[in-house]
Order: structure tokens, then sequence, then C-alpha cells
């Protein structure tokens, strides 16, 4: 007797389909490609940066203004002319194929995706780079499935673009635990064996190819930052209701962002580059603001960022992801939720650390927690949430405080009844093609 694994698989089945290589071939060329993608968009962002350093603010905001619209409509007119479904992160339209509502059509998809986002995000919008390696890991499924003829409507076809998907996760935070909750938990929605196991060698195996191109170093190494002890676990706590309201506000306004540019009858480049100029101003007054804003979380991360900043900063920050995501071009939230989460914890941090010295030692710390949680509460993912924190900084004493804060930030955002981000995206996406 054959039993099912999930995903319409049976395990002689997989046994018999050989799932296991074929996975591990994803997780070699999906990591290969969402290591070019990361290393192409960290050179775009530097010189970016360097090149603007050398004028004054005279000049520099005009001309980070023409960089910004130049990339953001360059971007959002690729995506609109050439593949539609690069828009966004990508990841409610992965969710959307895994449950059979739609197709990829991973020839268009993969290269609108990779240079579309380089554009956008390179000339200053505030996006991040894991819902494009997201996507373009899941594409990278597909497009490995049919290389072994793998039949359409299969389960093991469905298995290796989730294990894709994860594998583009690992690869843009050198994070494979990540990698694998992340498909546990968003794509698959249930533990099945077939599932953990191809998703958990494609993240790995896209995690070598990470750290053999871009070195083996955490994206944001904390060694030298004590753990916090159980007094701060009240703060976390406090932290979490912080983060779980700050969630539901982000995604509520995100959904309004999308609904906002979609009365603009203007053509696909214009609403990219108004997009683009206003990101480029911001940089232009506060370099370091726009982008992927990497250089903003390791600096509250080492708590550099100065108090009286904090909520410039954070408004900024906050208005930049919503009018960037707002246009429909390629770009993740993962990351600019984590530079939020990391401005919000180290606010937090500091504020308590001037009224309860004791409850908030090291204020750095509450930036880690923050950045766990606003992600929990946005995604509704905690186990995501905490793996991806402990990869990220390589703190893996934090566990505590970091399970006390992203349990009550996905239970304060569960209360409110908040759709989780990428559910209800999904759920828009299905609205606006029956209309």
């Amino acid at each position: 007797m054959q039993h099912d694994t999930g995903f319409g698989l049976g395990t002689g089945e997989v046994k018999r389909r050989h799932i296991l290589p074929k996975a591990l071939v994803v997780g070699l060329v999906a990591g290969l490609l969402a290591t070019a993608f990361r290393l192409a968009l960290a050179r775009a962002e530097a010189g970016r940066v360097a090149w603007l350093s050398h004028y004054g603010p005279g000049l520099r905001i005009p001309l980070a203004m023409a960089l910004g619209a130049l990339g953001g409509g360059s971007a959002l007119w690729l995506v609109r002319r050439f593949a539609p479904d690069a828009g966004g992160s990508g990841i409610p339209q992965l969710k959307g194929f895994v449950l059979g509502e739609r197709g990829i059509e991973w020839r268009r998809l993969l290269p609108v995706k990779f240079f579309a986002g380089l554009l956008g995000i390179g000339g200053g919008l505030a996006l991040g780079r894991e819902g494009p390696t997201i996507q373009m890991g899941g594409a990278t499924g597909l497009m490995v499935s049919e290389w072994f003829r793998v039949r359409p409507g299969e389960g093991e076809r469905k298995a290796l673009i989730a294990a894709g998907a994860g594998a583009g996760l690992a690869a843009a935070f050198n994070a494979p635990l990540a990698g694998v909750m992340f498909v546990l938990e968003e794509l698959a929605g249930n533990f099945t064996p077939v599932v953990f196991v191809s998703a958990f060698l494609a993240s790995v195996a896209a995690d070598v190819d990470g750290r053999v191109l871009t070195g083996e170093m955490p994206v944001f190494p904390l060694h030298d930052l004590p753990a916090p002890n159980v007094s701060a676990l009240p703060a976390s706590l406090l932290l979490g209701l912080a983060c779980g309201l700050g969630g539901v506000l982000f995604n509520r306004c995100l959904l309004k962002s999308l609904d906002l540019y979609a009365r603009l009858r203007w053509p696909a480049w214009s609403v990219g580059a108004l997009a683009g100029a206003i990101a480029g101003a911001a940089s232009g007054l506060l370099p370091g603001v726009a982008g992927g804003g990497g250089l903003l979380a390791e600096r509250a991360l080492t708590g550099e960022i100065a108090l009286h900043w904090l909520p410039l900063l954070l408004a900024a920050r906050f208005l930049l992801t919503m009018t960037s995501y707002g246009t429909g071009t390629a770009g993740g939230i993962f990351g600019p939720l984590l530079v939020l989460g990391a401005l919000g914890g180290l606010a937090f941090g500091q504020t308590l650390h001037a009224l309860l010295p004791a409850w908030a030692a090291r204020p750095e710390t509450f930036a880690v927690i923050g950045m766990g949680g606003l992600l929990t509460a946005i995604v509704r993912a905690p186990l995501t949430g905490i793996v991806l924190m402990i990869e990220l900084t390589g703190k893996y004493d934090f566990m505590l405080p970091l399970l006390a804060c992203c349990l009550v930030a996905y239970g304060v955002a569960e209360a409110l009844h908040d759709t989780p981000i990428y559910e209800a995206l999904r759920e828009r996406a299905k609205r606006a093609a029956v209309g």
C-alpha cells in the first residue's frame, strides 16, 4: 500500500522518481542565481552611494532623484511589459501556484525579476533582495522539473518549486534553516517528509553557493554583543506588543498603498519614475535611507544611531517602503521590514534604558529582537522569524527573548484579526483577476 506524503506525492513515487538529486540541482542552480543577484545588487548600491557622496547637497539631491527615477521607471516598465507576475515580492504568486490557482512562466520571469530588481533597488527603491531571490528560486524549481521531465500536476513538481523558494531565501541571507522553516510555515503550510527533505537539501546547497562566493560570516555579525538575561524578558514581551501593533499597521498601509497606485492611470514608467524620484530625494537628504537598507540595519544593530534620529529614520523608511512597494515593481518586503524592526527595536531599547536601565543594559539587543517580532507580526511565521534572526546575527543565545517577543507579536496580530501579508496579497491578486 502506498501512503501519501503530501503535495499529492506517494512514498513509492518519491523513491522511484529520485526527488533528492533533483532537489540538489535546484538548490545549486537557485543558489548561484540568488548569489549573483545579491552580489550585483550590493555592487550597484555601493556604487550609487559612493557616486553621490562626491557631491554636495545642492547637486546630490537632483542627481539622486534622476538616478532613482531612471531605475524605478525602467524596472516597472520591464515588469509591466514583459512579465507582470514578476511584480512585488513574488511570494504570493508562488503560493498561488502551489495551491493550483495560477501558472508560472519561468522563461520570462527569471530575467525580468533579476534585472528589474537590480534596476529598482539599485536605483534607490526601498525594497528587499529576498523577494526576488525567493521567486527566482521557485521558478528555478519549475525549470529543473522540466529538465527532468516531471509531469505537470505532479506533487513532485510543487515540492521542487517550494524547495527552490527556500533555497532563494537561504542564499539571500546565508540562512539555510530559515529557508526550510519558510517553506514549511509559509508555502507548504504543513510538515510532510518529502517537502521537508527536498527543502532542506536545496537550502543547504544554496547556502554553500552563497558562502563560497560571499563569505562565511553572518550577514550581521554581532559576536561581541552579550545576550540579554532573564531580566530582559518583561521588556521583550512589551516589545512584542509594540511589534504586533506595528505589524498590523504595516500590513494595512501596504495594501492601501497598492490601492492608491492602482488608481493612477499613468504609463508604467512614469509611476516607477515618481517612486524612484521620491526615494532619490530622501537619499539625497539622508544618505543610506534608500535602497535595501542593509547599512542602516547594521548601524541600528550596533547601536550607532542616536535616539533623536530614530523617529525620523523610522518614519522615512516606513514611507519609502510604502511608496516603493505600492508601485508593483520587483522587490521584497523582508529586507525593509527587518530595517524597520531594527530601528524600532533600538528606539525601544534606548528609551527603556533611559527609564529602567536594569531592563535594557544594552539597548541594541532589542534591535535584534524587534526584527524578529515585526517579521512575525507581518508574515505570521514565528519560527522563520526566530531562526532567521539567529542565522543573520550568529547569536544563538538570543533564543529566549526572541521566543517571548515573537509569540506576543503573533498573538496581538491574530487578536486584531489581521490577515498575514502574503495571504492578503494573494487574495487581492485573485480579486483583481476576477474583476
